[in-house]
């Protein structure tokens, strides 16, 4: 009786166990619930975010990302290689010093980073108040001027970009504020200048102009060159004439990109899906946000250094963009 009860309790336990599996297998696919760690929300990366995570919510299925607002890339990327963000936007040159344990990131190189691909750039754009008399780069020696957040990607353009004109930290008087500071700075006289790493046109500039006037900044010539020769991230670009109000002419500077990483752990087909689902619906997304007008799959896989995950490198190889 003893060996027949044994019998029957793994034939009952068995039962059980394919029930479980035919039950599981009818059930509705639970959602995927993700972070997309973003920036502050005066900035674009909040928004733009929202506008990506909504075209991912609602084009993929049992999808749920949640654009989260954060201290931008450095702080991003942190997230990421713990895995307490899936997704961020980050500025590729800090990606770069993230992977590679250098700059910001010297002695702490991050694991676990993925692209997905370089959104749209990311303008360095150096503003002075008119009331400054600064003209040029060279004149912002001994001046007050804000370099962004500290040990943020925009402190590290600023330092790279006045080294090119031979000039170090030492040579200014700095600070570190966000860029609704500084140009409140710029307007209260407080600051001379500021260093604004975003897309164009910048909203705490285009307050600036407005309600005070600026100056912009040319990084140009044989300095932008040497910078980029040094900096591989580092891309010529123009800042149209009459961006910002009261400023006609076109200024020549240099640009990082916007990128889209991912933690590299992160499913390959959940990755291919959003990769897929996000390039197929540019339209809607330029319509939700105007960064949304730069995004172009050709584009986003240059000025990546650090490697593709391999859902997204599925979806360039598809449109013959990858080997």
């Amino acid at each position: 009786m003893k060996t027949a009860g044994i019998k029957l309790s793994t034939v009952l336990f068995a039962f059980s166990v394919v029930g479980i599996v035919v039950l599981g297998g009818c059930a509705k696919p639970v959602n995927k619930n993700f972070i997309l760690a973003t920036g502050g929300t005066g900035g674009t990366y909040y928004p733009f975010g929202g506008a990506i995570a909504n075209i991912w919510n609602t084009k993929v299925a049992n999808m749920n990302v949640t654009a989260q607002s954060t201290g931008a890339s450095a702080e991003n990327l942190r997230l990421v290689s713990k895995g307490e963000a899936e997704f961020a936007i980050v500025q590729n040159d800090v990606m770069d010093y993230a992977h590679n344990g250098s700059d910001i990131f010297a002695g702490n190189k991050l694991d676990n980073l993925a692209t997905i691909g370089t959104l749209y750039p990311e303008v360095i754009q150096i503003a002075a108040s008119k009331s400054s008399g600064i003209a040029t780069i060279a004149d912002l020696k001994g001046k007050r001027v804000s370099v962004g957040d500290a040990g943020s990607g925009v402190e590290f353009n600023a330092k790279q970009i006045l080294e090119g004109y031979g000039l170090s930290f030492d040579d200014i008087r700095k600070s570190n504020l966000s860029f609704k500071e500084s140009s409140d700075g710029l307007q209260n006289g407080t600051l001379d200048a500021c260093f604004v790493t975003a897309g164009v046109p910048n909203a705490a500039l285009q307050e600036l102009a407005v309600s005070a006037g600026l100056v912009l900044l040319s990084v140009d010539g044989d300095a932008a060159r040497a910078i980029a020769a040094k900096y591989s991230y580092y891309t010529p670009v123009v800042i149209p004439g009459g961006t910002y109000n009261g400023s006609p002419s076109d200024v020549t500077t240099l640009a990082v990109k916007a990128t889209l990483a991912v933690n590299a752990k992160l499913d390959e087909k959940v990755v291919y899906d959003l990769t897929k689902a996000l390039f197929e619906n540019q339209g809607e997304l330029a319509t939700a946000h105007a960064k949304g007008k730069d995004l172009n799959a050709a584009y986003a896989v240059t000025g990546v250094s650090v490697p593709f995950h391999p859902g997204a490198a599925k979806y360039y190889r598809e449109l013959g963009l990858l080997p």
